[in-house]
């Protein structure tokens, strides 16, 4: 998951942890050993695999195809699968959460995080007062806009916006920085379009979607009151600013490399680059303390940026920014605003038949305003300490084994490697929840106006993070909420993140095998640390800054084997009917090296409890060996489907392959994976050996 990016996220589902020896520990009771047995052949429905594919032509078919199958996508989803069956469920915790919160509310203390989740889940709640209010709680942002008048006064608009949380045209945020990162600065980069990315503004092959976006923004204005013409000349000269701005955007490829996403810059170097923007008075506004300087990135952007402001007219300017005043808003609006946003968004872009039901709605609301507080009631009701502790033990597991590839690699220098090893040795595993919560105090949410709860929380936190600026880093901080069903490496702080949500079944079984915990949970563990040395963190060293570690020759020998997984991904075309549409082998190079590393570094692991426990080393379940259900384990993680649309938006944007393609990319490269299978030289999952990749 990338904004600068600040880190990377493995965008799956995991599970909790194995004991030191793995799930199982040394046993002699023949009872004991029966039960799991049992426990193991429910963990894995053998009766879900496809047995007219082999493994060894397709592991993800072979796995995967026939639950697919009966499984089709929800009409309110974009894609199906283990990871979203698993976020189903925590959205299922939420809600009963939420709901007894709601009902108690008024009885709680007024100041407790349990009657501010409450009253907002209420106001989220009642549409009837939301569809009455109209877009009246808007109004007076869009009179704002309306009173601009001169170059001055836009300024001050922009300026007074991102005080209010509010921010548009580019974005900001705090975090450490890439060249002393023990300390917080606030970075400024691009932003401001409303498509997936800036391709979307000029490539033939969107105009059908350019024209239907410009109906969208024609249909926000005619909600708030504008004659018909008006609408279609102020969406037209709309598009036209994004489109300026679009031009002038890195490609989301040159957005991986941290080099463009760090500009560091003086506030008189910052006013000297943008002339036309005082950002003194900007920071001023929004209490962040930048004496020191801070990232302004990218210029060709804010150069841009810099020229709209001296030379767009004050009615384009107007235009855009009532647009985006409305769309951002539109979720917490009526009735009328929240089909527009999902017509255009949900169903016309990503293929989303119908919308969210209320409460799925509502909590996706909270978590964006309040998620850390609704968190912390999560993890008090559904994360006994224990599996924080199985946890931690199981990423031991795994950093161990990194750091025996790391040393065993024959293609490193002993220079580098001492410094790989350096780097590995200030990991920093966070397991479950943060060490302290934060606090709400200062938040007034009220039970009766969402639109103006939203609003309050936008400012609070807006306000939360600019104070960080200026201060020294926390690795202690979290990027994730705990409910969140995903797991993410940070770069600038060299911290692996496993929220509470995503360590339960079904990537983790507390009696279940090795093989199918290895292959879960392991891996993904795996993956999180392998983001380190990825082509993106092996840019960073162990302190979090931005600075070469490498020897010339060894890094040139990184990049010819992640250039091979590079061309091996570029290969995917997972589109029926549009072969032209391939996975981007640059964009997801940094999730196809951690998935390769990741399931690398578990197979290891695997390896070393197997052989402490030879009774489970030689046992089969179901008719299939532990290595056999290690390989099965992963490709189930990756079980899933997508709306091609929602696809095609993928392979443009965001820098996780498909799920077919993280279930069989991995193992192909790996003589683990055949000799498990009996897989032959020429069969699919074989690469050959002059393309076969293998990095750590």
């Amino acid at each position: 998951m990338i904004r600068r990016p600040a880190f990377t996220s493995v965008a799956i589902a995991l599970g909790l942890a194995l004991t030191q020896t793995g799930a199982f520990a040394a046993d002699s009771n023949a009872d004991a050993a029966n039960m799991r047995l049992s426990v193991a052949k429910r963990i894995f429905d053998t009766d879900n695999l496809n047995q007219s594919v082999g493994a060894c032509q397709n592991l993800d078919a072979f796995v995967n195809a026939k639950w697919e199958a009966a499984n089709p996508i929800p009409d309110d989803h974009t894609r199906w699968g283990s990871f979203t069956i698993l976020a189903e469920k925590s959205l299922e915790d939420q809600h009963k959460i939420a709901e007894k919160a709601a009902a108690n509310a008024d009885q709680a203390d007024q100041g407790s995080i349990r009657a501010k989740i409450g009253h907002f889940y209420q106001s989220g709640m009642d549409t009837a007062a939301i569809d009455k209010a109209g877009y009246q709680p808007i109004e007076p942002r869009l009179k704002k806009i309306a009173a601009i008048d001169s170059r001055e006064e836009l300024g001050t608009y922009l300026t007074q916006a991102f005080a209010a949380g509010q921010g548009q045209v580019f974005a900001l945020d705090a975090g450490p920085d890439y060249k002393n990162a023990t300390q917080i600065i606030a970075y400024v980069y691009q932003a401001g379009l409303g498509l997936p990315a800036p391709k979307y503004y000029t490539d033939k092959d969107y105009a059908d979607l350019r024209a239907a976006y410009v109906d969208y923004m024609t249909k926000l204005f005619k909600l708030i009151g504008e004659p018909d013409d008006q609408a279609k000349a102020d969406a037209k000269k709309a598009m036209a600013f994004e489109t300026a701005l679009a031009r002038h955007s890195l490609s989301r490829v040159a957005m991986r490399d941290p080099n463009n996403q760090y500009h560091f810059v003086s506030l008189k170097e910052a006013n000297k680059a943008t002339p036309n923007f005082d950002w003194k008075r900007f920071f001023a506004a929004q209490g962040a303390d930048i004496e020191r300087g801070f990232s302004l990135s990218e210029p060709k952007f804010f150069a841009e940026f810099n020229k709209l402001l001296g030379n767009a007219p004050l009615d384009q300017w107007r235009a855009y920014l009532r647009f985006h005043a409305i769309d951002d808003a539109a979720p917490l609006l009526a009735q009328d605003f929240r089909d527009a946003h999902f017509n255009f968004y949900g169903t016309t872009l990503n293929g989303q038949p119908q919308q969210k039901a209320r409460w799925k709605q509502t909590l996706d609301a909270i978590n964006q305003a309040m998620g850390q507080a609704l968190g912390q009631l999560y993890v008090a009701r559904y994360f006994p300490p224990q599996a924080k502790a199985r946890a931690e033990q199981m990423v031991a597991n795994i950093q161990a084994a990194l750091k025996k590839r790391i040393q065993n690699n024959d293609w490193m220098s002993d220079q580098t490697k001492q410094k790989a090893l350096d780097k590995w040795s200030k990991f920093l595993p966070k397991i479950g929840y943060p060490e302290h919560w934060r606090s709400w105090k200062g938040l007034s949410i009220s039970a009766d106006d969402f639109y103006a709860n939203m609003a309050a929380a936008a400012k609070f936190n807006h306000d939360y993070e600019m104070a960080y600026v200026g201060q020294p880093r926390d690795r202690q901080r979290w990027s994730m909420t705990p409910q969140t069903v995903n797991a993410y490496y940070n770069p600038t702080d060299n911290t692996i993140n496993f929220p509470a949500a995503i360590l339960q079944p079904p990537f983790f079984y507390a009696h279940g095998d090795d093989a199918v915990n290895y292959g879960g949970i392991g891996a993904v563990i795996g993956h999180e640390a392998s983001h380190g040395y990825d082509d993106q963190g092996s840019q960073f060293d162990g302190n979090g800054n931005l600075v070469n570690w490498w020897t010339e020759a060894d890094r040139k020998a990184f990049e010819a084997r992640a250039q091979q997984l590079v061309e091996q991904f570029n290969q995917y075309t997972p589109i029926p009917g549009k072969p032209e549409l391939h996975v981007n082998g640059k964009l997801t190079l940094g999730e196809n090296i951690a998935d390769l590393a990741g399931l690398t570094l578990a197979y290891d692991a695997l390896q070393k409890a197997l052989a402490e426990n030879p009774k489970e080393a030689n046992m089969k379940i179901d008719g299939f060996t532990e290595n056999q259900r290690f390989f099965m384990a992963w490709a189930r993680v990756w079980r899933g489907q997508s709306r091609d649309k929602a696809l095609e938006v993928q392979l443009n944007s965001d820098p996780h392959s498909p799920m077919t393609y993280r279930a069989i990319g991995a193992p192909s490269n790996m003589p683990a994976f055949a000799r498990a299978f009996n897989c032959e030289p020429g069969d699919k999952m074989v690469r050959p050996e002059d393309k076969r990749v293998d990095i750590w």
